[in-house]
């Protein structure tokens, strides 16, 4: 059974390299959004299995987005990934539910915390 995800990210260039590199792994993308409004409906519509979460974002940033996907969602398994790796920024969004955060462009790190999700 291929776990489903929905990839949130305003460069088109990230969400088809992160599209590529999930499909390669077995998992399967369910929906892609380019920004944070529309990853929250498009999660509430599709309820996949992971959300990958920009945090940069425009008309709702990545930090918003996490907040409403756990408020419709509480057991909402959300990985940001995201070029802003301040550590405030990390700590803010592990503090308010996100289960991973990986930091542009070390996307060798994404399927192994993805997996480690699963087990």
């Amino acid at each position: 059974m291929y776990k489903t995800v929905l990839i949130a990210d305003d460069s088109r260039f990230t969400r088809n390299l992160l599209k590529k590199l999930l499909t390669d792994n077995g998992y399967q993308v369910v929906a892609e959004a380019s920004d944070g409004s529309n990853a929250v409906s498009l999660y509430q519509e599709k309820t996949p299995d992971i959300v990958i979460l920009d945090l940069i974002m425009p008309i709702m940033n990545g930090l918003d987005a996490l907040k409403s996907i756990l408020k419709f969602d509480p057991e909402a398994k959300v990985i940001i990934c995201s070029s802003m790796g301040q550590k405030s920024f990390i700590i803010d969004a592990l503090q308010i539910g996100a289960k991973d955060f990986i930091i542009k462009p070390y996307f060798n790190e994404l399927i192994p915390a993805l997996n480690k999700l699963f087990r």
